[in-house]
């Protein structure tokens, strides 16, 4: 029977049960190991007036204490603009950016050495929020512009807006989010033969943590092997950061000549690393009488940190998601990207996708309000359509096709009992002296592939055994997605075995060179495409030796490769059933008979070509969809929200694994739902992250999540482009935690009468406690007397 499209248990979900999968931290003890800890900047903006690492050195069971002086090559960064210090070198740039790293015998020792460590700063007033950086005109990078062919013309798009029935406008905000992997940042370093360094890194970039390391320490790419066997989680939070960790380690290798580990402590993790970034974003939406769409003006400005890594990339996909799942005629959008005295923020599930999605899903909530046109339909009559010239093209000038958001809506309205359950919920909002409910509907399209055209490709190696079984190498990294387990699936297929014969190797830069980072959810689609291209190199070759085997004058039987088949274990002509081989005897023929049996296959992504100096183009190979319901009930009196259900419809294609797709949707809808709800940073004035832990900083908890959850998946017979019809399903589900949000939006909405007010995200018992009482106080206001003209 055929691998893919079962429900088969992730590779590693024995492990993770039994303790037995190995991370960083669980890796043996090298002879002569050390603990590697760093000295943070003591203020979020300043110069470094002194370092003084004398006592420290001196420390007993210390082996260096090093600063950016002993870095032998470049002493900065950057996967776009490198613009990022290893070891802030002069000026600090953040609270507790890394300013001295210590190689230590244990963590006792290396603690010891922290606290004699003093770095004296000539502290300046630090920028900490975006209203502070645009008053002080400190941006990264430029302003980035997109506007659709019928905005272009100044008078005609001023014209859309003067003449709708309905205009929204306001400025949204949406909070940041902490990526909070179980496991923190971490790196194993090795010291190998001629200077060489070996990795075992937390990352989900093997390639660029090789690079960074090679480039800081002044060696070669080819003297430094970055592996990685797996991660616990990253979620974004580890395709560039992780680079700082590694390099900490091997420069302790190098300068020492033994082994270092660093395994950051929870606290410094969460004080020095990036989060989603926090976006503030100043908006107009306008529609008809009917409710269709005709205009949108969006200016997204975000909070960056104090260096760039990826917020260049992070703001062209919001500005490329600023649609979402509707058609809007005239568009324009503006992205500014903030410096500010804060860690630099970078990669998080969804990639810049949501906060502009709750900009779109926050305006058209407002229109149904003002318009008094149900939100369902109001977003039904403005979906894109498949296969309707005048309903398809995206403001940046790709066709939206091949898809069935209308069907997801249709479907979804039935099985939600959406019609009726909004009638209650209007007539128990009219009756409730204590509590309000809420209900909505969001929807999500989210582009698969990397937006920069030269990320979208991979190479994967597979080699084949004489006794049948395979190994499978790819750039693609573990980080409990299920990669690993869809790649065997789909490896396993193609050779007609059994998966339990097809193991997926850890990532290795000296197996799959120069790979892109596992993120954009396109790991399952480049690598598992990369690995059946090297497949069916291997299986062309066997086919031909086979054919020769087989194929025999006095049977009758002339050599045909076309008629050999490989599947359930034998290798066998499809015109004489009788004649089969097991898989495995037949490998060790082809190898005696000199048959190579390894492949390397590579892939890369066609008909993607994006020019972001025009803003116009094909950015994705193609769009996953879906739609959520979501119902809430909140306390008046205090804030609490309960999720009572949630309905999502996802269209992901045809699964390769549809128990690991299901987690999936799951993870990201409840990871959406913490963003929305209860995900709170909160700085200091000093630019000091106060939530560094999970006693301060909420994450959702089982009491969190929607006490009723129904997750289904469409059918959509028009996707073909992707390996076995399947679709990405990492990032898109996140979004639909959105729903969750209109639907408190809702519930304040039933109590407001009619007037205005602005929701931020997240929605905290406290935000939404004070927003009742704004609404309550707006309402019992006296009204003012009517002055006679």
């Amino acid at each position: 029977m055929p691998a893919v499209g079962k429900p088969l248990p992730h590779d590693s979900a024995r492990g993770h049960v039994t303790g037995e999968a190995r991370y960083i931290d669980d890796l043996p003890r090298q002879v002569g190991e050390l603990c590697v800890a760093f000295v943070g900047a003591p203020v979020a903006s300043g110069a470094i007036k002194s370092i003084d690492t004398t006592a420290a050195k001196n420390c007993p069971g210390v082996a260096c204490v090093l600063t950016a002086a002993d870095l032998k090559g470049s002493k900065q960064f950057g996967p776009i603009i490198p613009d990022e210090f290893f070891l802030a070198d002069g000026e600090v740039a953040f609270l507790g950016q890394p300013v001295v790293v210590i190689g230590a015998e244990d963590p006792e020792a290396a603690a010891r050495a922290k606290a004699l460590v003093k770095i004296e700063c000539e502290p300046r007033r630090p920028i900490l929020t975006i209203d502070e950086a645009v008053a002080a005109g400190a941006y990264i990078g430029p302003e980035r512009r997109m506007t659709s062919p019928l905005a272009e013309d100044d008078s005609q798009f001023a014209a859309a807006f003067a003449k709708a029935a309905h205009v929204v406008q306001g400025t949204f905000h949406s909070n940041g989010q902490e990526q909070f992997y179980f496991e923190t940042q971490a790196a194993l370093a090795t010291p190998a033969e001629g200077g060489a360094i070996h990795l075992h890194a937390s990352t989900q970039n093997p390639t660029e943590t090789q690079a960074v390391v090679a480039e800081a320490l002044g060696l070669e790419f080819h003297q430094v092997v970055c592996e990685c066997q797996r991660m616990g989680g990253a979620f974004g939070g580890k395709e560039t950061q992780s680079a700082i960790a590694a390099v900490m380690a091997a420069l302790v290798v190098q300068c020492t000549g033994r082994p270092a580990r660093v395994v950051l402590p929870r606290g410094d993790d969460m004080q020095i690393t990036g989060k989603r970034h926090r976006y503030q974003t100043n908006y107009r939406v306008a529609c008809d009488a009917e409710g269709r769409l005709v205009a949108a003006e969006m200016d997204f400005y975000s909070n960056g940190g104090a260096f760039a890594d990826l917020s260049t990339s992070v703001m062209e996909r919001s500005m490329l998601h600023a649609d979402n799942a509707y058609y809007i005629p005239k568009m324009r959008v503006t992205g500014k990207i903030c410096r500010t005295n804060l860690p630099p923020n970078t990669a998080f599930r969804g990639f810049g996708g949501p906060q502009a999605v709750a900009v779109i899903e926050n305006a058209l909530q407002r229109l149904s309000e003002q318009s008094g046109i149900d939100p369902w339909d109001l977003r039904r009559k403005n979906l894109y359509r498949d296969g309707d010239p005048d309903r398809q093209l995206t403001q940046y000038g790709q066709i939206v096709r091949e898809h069935v958001l209308e069907e997801l809506f249709d479907q979804l309205e039935r099985t939600s009992d959406y019609r009726a359950r909004r009638e209650e919920i209007e007539w128990f909002n009219a009756e409730s002296p204590t509590t309000v409910r809420g209900l909505a509907i969001s929807a999500v399209k989210f582009g698969i592939s990397f937006t920069t055209k030269f990320l979208n490709q991979a190479n994967a190696l597979v080699n084949v055994y004489t006794d049948g079984s395979v190994q499978v190498s790819t750039g693609g990294t573990e980080m409990g997605q299920g990669l690993n387990t869809k790649i065997g699936q789909l490896v396993a297929d193609e050779f007609g075995l059994d998966p339990a014969l097809v193991r997926v190797m850890a990532s290795s830069t000296e197996k799959s060179n120069n790979t892109s980072p596992t993120a954009a959810s396109a790991g399952a689609d480049l690598n598992g495409a990369a690995a059946l291209e090297a497949c069916r190199q291997i299986t062309g070759r066997m086919k031909h030796f086979a054919a020769q085997l087989f194929g025999s004058a006095e049977r009758g039987l002339v050599p045909a490769p076309e008629h050999i088949g490989i599947a359930d274990g034998l290798v066998y002509d499809d015109r004489d059933p009788t004649r089969q081989i097991p898989f495995g005897e037949f490998c060790a023929m082809a190898r005696r008979e000199r048959v190579d049996l390894g492949a390397r296959g590579f892939f890369a992504t066609p008909g993607v070509d994006y020019n972001r100096e025009t803003g116009r183009g094909n950015p994705f190979y193609y769009y996953t969809t879906g739609a959520a319901v979501a119902e809430v009930t909140i306390d008046r009196f205090t804030g609490e929200m309960v999720v009572d259900r949630a309905d999502l419809l996802m269209d992901v294609g045809k699964m390769i694994n549809p128990g690991i797709d299901r987690g999936q949707v799951i993870g990201g809808f409840v990871q959406g739902l913490g963003w929305v709800t209860n995900e709170d940073l909160r700085y200091d004035d000093a630019g000091r992250l106060l939530s560094t832990g999970p006693t301060t900083y909420k994450i959702p908890n089982v009491t969190d999540l929607p006490q009723v959850l129904n997750v289904d998946f469409i059918d959509n017979p028009k996707q073909t482009c992707n390996i076995r019809r399947s679709k990405a399903v990492g990032e898109p589900p996140l979004m639909l935690g959105i729903a969750v949000w209109l639907a408190a939006r809702h519930a304040l909405a039933s109590l407001s009468g009619g007037t205005p007010f602005e929701l931020a995200i997240p929605a905290t018992g406290e935000e939404l406690l004070t927003r009742i009482t704004e609404i309550d106080h707006a309402k019992s206001a006296p009204t003012p007397p009517r002055v006679a003209s």
